[in-house]
């Protein structure tokens, strides 16, 4: 078992569920001398900066999330959705909590990921306030967090696949090509992804990403299935944010082909 100190969306339970983390208990923490940011940028542009702490020494300054015991299997799903070593390092951090002081375990950018530019979009945002909400964190903190700056995306219309006589591809075509991904019904190849975006080729490779990043949406209840996706049925906010998604794998992979829901 171990604590887990999560100050950004990780403070969410059902954000917390979606990345396959269901803790013993959560309680509220407090983490002084460290400040939050929104600096670690996301492998996608359209997503904006995502959260991270920063060192101060100043022990007025106060970082404020939940504290969650984790099974030991928790922490595989935990590096994997952190990009541990790619786009986070894992620290040691002690916390106040209502029950005195814990030891547990954080996430912080590395350097690497940091611009100092970015801003969180409304979506993260929404989830950390929920999440800040529900675990009865200081009201004056959540004031804070609904003020903060975000980044403001700009409206895109429906995607619409490249015209082509591209393959089609089922879940085992799919696993047998380590360096595809899929997206609502499309087929992306990663083989020439950039640099920054080489842990997602082990990530989402072999794999379809619909259910994934619905799951990652402000709105989510975690109730979705693999059913809903089969048939289409998004709410038009699911479906504005896959069409978000499906522009940003067009602009850093290669459409492939279709993928099909057997």
């Amino acid at each position: 078992m171990f604590w887990y100190f999560g100050y950004g969306s990780n403070m969410d339970l059902t954000s917390l569920r979606a990345k396959g983390v269901e803790p013993r208990l959560s309680r509220r923490a407090s983490l002084h001398g460290w400040r939050l940011r929104f600096n670690v940028q996301h492998f996608f542009r359209h997503e904006g900066g995502v959260g991270n702490i920063e060192p101060t020494g100043d022990p007025a300054d106060v970082v404020r999330g939940v504290l969650h015991l984790c099974e030991d299997a928790h922490m595989a799903p935990l590096d994997a959705t952190e990009a541990y070593g790619h786009g986070y390092d894992r620290v040691e951090v002690s916390v106040e909590t209502d029950e005195g002081t814990q030891q547990g375990i954080a996430y912080v950018g590395l350097p690497a990921f940091l611009n100092d530019a970015c801003l969180p979009t409304q979506r993260y945002l929404n989830i950390l306030l929920q999440g800040a909400t529900l675990a009865g964190l200081d009201s004056a903190y959540i004031d804070a967090l609904r003020r903060q700056p975000v980044q403001n995306n700009p409206e895109l219309p429906p995607f619409v696949p490249p015209a082509g006589d591209y393959p089609v591809f089922d879940a085992k075509a799919l696993a047998g090509r380590p360096l595809c991904t899929a997206l609502a019904g499309c087929v992306f190849d990663m083989s020439g992804a950039r640099e920054y975006h080489r842990y997602l080729q082990r990530f989402f490779g072999g794999r379809d990403m619909t259910l994934f990043h619905l799951k990652r949406l402000d709105q989510s209840d975690g109730s979705e299935t693999l059913d809903d996706v089969r048939h289409g049925r998004f709410t038009p906010a699911q479906r504005r944010y896959l069409d978000e998604y499906l522009y940003a794998y067009m602009h850093e992979y290669a459409y492939a082909g279709r993928f099909v829901y057997e």
